[in-house]
């Protein structure tokens, strides 16, 4: 059969609006495709600067786990737990890492707030009291008449009254000094103070950093002296636990991903802070992450329930510690306070 001219253009004008319509339809196809895998993006924020124990949450970012969740995630230093706790209540930020405490005396003084934390990265507080070994100080009972530097917002001066009660100390029984975190390790180093109160793995490092030896270094760590709070832990807002469950899942498995690798190999996790800030001291920030992993997130408790995890009933005696001794209007309800419902399997946040 032989076809004229005219009905060879009409079959080639047919093919070309077929061939249009299958790539008009292909585009569609894939516009659709991209924003379905559009990443959610997140912004949060740590409790302090780039330091070791940051490690999990760059390890995470810098290895593409939360990329491998669909998550886009901006991590930015933070100012103290108090300050990334009102980042992420007033949805400056999406979720946070805070300590828990912080967390119970925001609630307790704002009702109604909804934050919530959803993974407890460390299992008890790293309050301690660091006095020197020549002071004779060797127990909690020996700190009686003696004077504490710390400011006034840190978390051991803070959790004093529940050391002290756990102890049989009086309320009154040191006195303090208000100074800037910058000169408090000095001032013990220099002998001006008797001691002073900070986190185990900062203060202790940065006093060796002044000069101390560490076998002239006493540390009073409060978890072993019965003060059981809890520590920090990542806080999310109730807009991104109501409206993005899913990728709150996702953050929770790529850091405790992230966390395992850095328990396991310190070492290189703490490159992956050294990416973030070029200028910080690499072996020095090793050594402060193996003191976080060794002293707040491997514990007896996190080697039976896993990372992450709370046991209820310590919880709330924690929450109930902590308005205590911060003096709070109301004791928050602790399971409010913290859900366990976004955390991963027990089998892959077991500690081998």
């Amino acid at each position: 059969m032989f076809h004229t001219r005219k009905d060879v253009s009409i079959t080639q004008s047919s093919r070309r609006r077929v061939l249009g319509a299958l790539l008009v339809t292909a585009c569609a196809l894939g516009l659709g495709q991209a924003q379905a895998a559009d990443p959610v993006k997140i912004k949060f924020t740590l409790d302090w600067r780039f330091e070791g124990p940051s490690a999990p949450f760059l390890l995470a970012k810098s290895k593409g786990y939360f990329a491998a969740e669909g998550l886009d995630v901006e991590i930015d230093a933070g100012n103290g737990s108090a300050g990334a706790v009102t980042r992420v209540v007033t949805g400056a930020y999406d979720m946070g890492f805070a300590d828990f405490n912080a967390l119970v005396e925001y609630d307790a003084k704002t009702p109604g707030s909804k934050i919530q934390g959803i993974y407890m990265a460390y299992n008890s507080t790293p309050a301690a009291v660091f006095v020197l070994k020549k002071s004779g100080i060797t127990k909690p009972a020996d700190l009686a008449g003696k004077t504490l530097a710390a400011p006034i917002f840190d978390a051991g001066r803070k959790a004093w009254p529940a050391f002290a009660k756990a102890n049989g100390l009086a309320l009154d029984a040191v006195k303090w000094q208000t100074v800037e975190p910058a000169i408090r390790e000095t001032l013990l180093a220099r002998g001006d103070v008797d001691g002073i109160t900070g986190f185990y793995f900062t203060s202790l490092l940065n006093l060796q950093a002044r000069g101390v030896p560490a076998d002239q270094i006493v540390a009073l760590k409060y978890p072993d002296h019965g003060v059981e709070f809890y520590g920090n832990t990542l806080i999310a807002s109730p807009k991104m636990l109501s409206e993005q469950p899913k990728a709150v899942e996702g953050f929770v498995r790529a850091f405790n991903k992230a966390l395992k690798d850095t328990i396991a190999d310190p070492d290189t996790a703490v490159l992956a802070v050294k990416e973030r800030d070029p200028l910080i001291n690499v072996a020095l920030e090793s050594q402060r992450l193996k003191l976080a992993i060794n002293s707040v997130v491997i514990t007896p408790e996190t080697r039976s329930i896993g990372l992450g995890a709370v046991n209820p009933e310590r919880l709330k005696r924690s929450v109930a510690e902590a308005a205590t001794a911060f003096g709070l209007p109301a004791t928050p309800d602790a399971g409010a306070l913290f859900t366990s419902a976004y955390l991963p399997s027990a089998a892959d946040r077991a500690i081998k």
